[in-house]
């Protein structure tokens, strides 16, 4: 059974910064790809990072440079750190396992495992 548990998550200030973390059991970790989304109130899930088995790495257009993913092969871990916060940035995070294509790395749907989710609030 595979199972993600993201951790980190909270109540931070704009302007904070946070390390979130995922934490990966069942799987062969290192042979897959791990992807952050994230889930604001009354909107849908959008891709926020994703680093490939590679290593390669992927970020939504517009959070690229705040936002940094990164993968431990031994510990079975991935962490999203995130910078500069905004108050647009609150929403629950999900990490999340696939294999995806190299042209479909931001699809929701190419993802096969789902943590479930770690909350940021961020006020002003």
């Amino acid at each position: 059974q595979v199972q993600l548990i993201e951790s980190g998550g909270g109540l931070v200030q704009a302007g904070d910064s946070v390390r979130l973390s995922c934490a990966s059991s069942g799987s062969s970790f290192s042979s897959y790809g791990i992807a952050w989304f994230r889930q604001a109130p009354g909107k849908e899930r959008e891709f926020v990072a994703a680093v490939r088995a590679t290593k390669t790495t992927h970020y939504a257009d517009s959070l690229e440079g705040r936002f940094t993913i990164s993968r431990d092969n031994v510990k079975n871990t991935a962490h999203l750190q995130m910078d500069t916060l905004k108050v647009e940035d609150t929403a629950v995070y999900y990490c999340a396992e696939g294999r995806p294509i190299l042209s479909s790395v931001r699809d929701t749907n190419m993802y096969y495992y789902w943590g479930q989710g770690t909350q940021v609030m961020v006020s002003s």
